[in-house]
């Protein structure tokens, strides 16, 4: 495997690691697409670093457990924003 991928592939899982983040926040502070920080972590991170990928993995694992409570919230955020301006 390419060491460039290697390098992106641990930096990417650190990240997730130390902040908990999303695979999307992830791909947002690093400039590049959610499918390739997806693959890296999933796919090439196994080959790489087993127990960060495990760490990482357990991570996601959450992360996709919460994200029907997290798209909730910020379709009620947004609908109260709009109420706000269509009262005033």
């Amino acid at each position: 495997m390419n060491k460039t991928i290697e390098l992106r592939a641990t930096k990417l899982a650190n990240y997730i690691f130390k902040k908990k983040a999303t695979v999307r926040n992830t791909a947002s502070h690093f400039g590049i697409s959610k499918s390739t920080v997806y693959k890296d972590i999933s796919e090439r991170l196994k080959y790489i670093n087993t127990s960060l990928y495990y760490k990482v993995k357990k991570i996601m694992e959450t992360n996709k457990l919460q994200r029907h409570i997290r798209g909730g919230l910020a379709t009620k955020i947004k609908y109260q924003k709009f109420s706000k301006r269509k009262k005033t």
